[in-house]
């Protein structure tokens, strides 16, 4: 009997809700109150803030934590302490926010794109090294969907060149290579508690980090200049109001005690979809790497084969999914092709005039190009379901398989 898809007319797979989200209860509540009677609403002297960067810190194995407005700003306060500006090239991964990049166009350095890994969707090692000139002074590896990049490599390239490391772990909270969180294995690492990201506090953002000196300079840059040790009105460095509210630290420091047993859920629900598509042909995992000890599970992502679909595109796929109750996503777009970069190439706008001049209208990196046009993105929210709703998942995959293959 053919099987007939809901996209088609048929009755779909799934009707039910997926987890809300956030989830938020009696704790978030309280915290909230809690700053509201105090009448200390702003981070400056308030209780929040600073019991919070203390837990934010230790949850990720770090000395130091600094906690700032969103995850852009914890990008751009990063850059700007370590002191990366104009003429320096950053090396970015083309697959990313693009707060990756922007940041370090804001701080009027250069991003350099270099191609990612097939498997990881994260920045390739490999490709690091050519894109190395006497301009570069930093790379950001991004651990994508809570997957840590191959840190051993980028790292290993840093120390020879003599490079600093930010990693852009906006989406990587508890997330571990070799036993450690991600974070504070570069120079510093920058976090986000953007409304969808697995530690919500609506906006937020924060810096991580293990030495007192860098501690020192992003810290003053986000407090308007000022250090730890001056006066009020005594600013040392070219800094911003990029402070956090007690509001977000409130909300985050209830979010933050509900991670562990929702990255333990993501995980276990992630581990029996790999599973059940493992069967399935034209569907591709990334594969597990023994140095990951802890995958965050942002994302689930996955590769889609046309080939093992009756030659249906991508976004028939995602319509398909859609249509029998999955919400699934393409994903990124290749950051080059942003029409920001293609005015910073054409120097429409104030820019930095100094440094080499980058013509992003020709870059190629054609494993993220190839991997933007068969990407497919779960949302950790699904994860934080149960195992009947992974079975959902994966019969939707396989029923439209069906349909499409008779």
């Amino acid at each position: 009997m053919a099987v007939k898809l809901a996209v088609d007319g048929g009755t779909p797979v799934r009707t039910k809700p997926w987890p809300a989200w956030p989830i938020w209860g009696a704790e978030e509540e309280e915290a909230v109150l809690d700053v509201l009677r105090s009448g200390q609403w702003w981070g400056i002297g308030g209780r929040y803030v600073p019991k919070f960067e203390e837990a934010f810190a230790a949850s990720q194995d770090a000395k130091h934590a600094v906690c700032v407005t969103n995850g852009t700003a914890a990008l751009e306060v990063a850059l700007r302490g370590l002191g990366i500006g104009c003429g320096d090239e950053v090396i970015v991964p083309p697959y990313t926010f693009i707060a990756t990049a922007s940041s370090v166009l804001a701080v009027s350095a250069t991003p350099v794109f270099v191609d990612i890994e097939p498997h990881s969707f994260n920045i390739d090692p490999a490709a690091i090294e050519a894109a190395i000139t006497p301009r570069t002074r930093a790379i950001i590896p991004v651990h994508i969907g809570g997957r840590p990049a191959d840190m051993d490599g980028v790292l290993d390239i840093a120390r020879r060149h003599g490079l600093i490391v930010i990693e852009d772990a906006a989406q990587a909270h508890a997330a571990e290579w070799r036993g450690r969180k991600v974070g504070a294995l570069g120079d510093c690492g920058t976090f986000s508690f953007q409304a969808s990201k697995n530690v919500n506090a609506g906006e937020g953002g924060a810096i991580v980090c293990d030495d007192e000196t860098v501690y020192d300079k992003v810290w003053s840059v986000h407090n308007v200049g000022r250090t730890r040790s001056g006066k009020w009105y005594e600013h040392h460095v070219l800094g911003g109001n990029f402070r956090m509210t007690e509001w977000q630290a409130a909300i985050a420091m209830a979010q933050l005690g509900r991670l562990p047993q929702q990255t333990e859920v993501r995980t276990r629900n992630a581990e029996r979809l790999t599973g059940l598509l493992s069967g399935i042909t034209g569907i591709m995992a990334p594969p597990p790497d023994p140095r990951i000890t802890r995958h965050a599970y942002h994302l689930y992502t996955l590769r889609y084969d046309a080939d093992a679909f009756g030659g249906h595109s991508r976004d028939e796929f995602l319509a398909a999914m859609g249509a029998e109750g999955i919400p699934v996503s393409s994903g990124y777009v290749p950051l080059y092709k942003e029409v920001v970069f293609a005015r910073r190439s054409a120097g429409e706008g104030a820019w930095c005039r100094s440094g080499a001049k980058m013509d992003y209208t020709k870059v190629q990196c054609p494993v993220c190009e190839q991997l933007c046009a068969d990407g497919v993105w779960i949302f950790q929210t699904q994860l934080l379901g149960d195992g009947a709703d992974m079975d959902d998942i994966a019969e939707a995959v396989g029923r439209i398989q069906s349909a499409w293959t008779q």
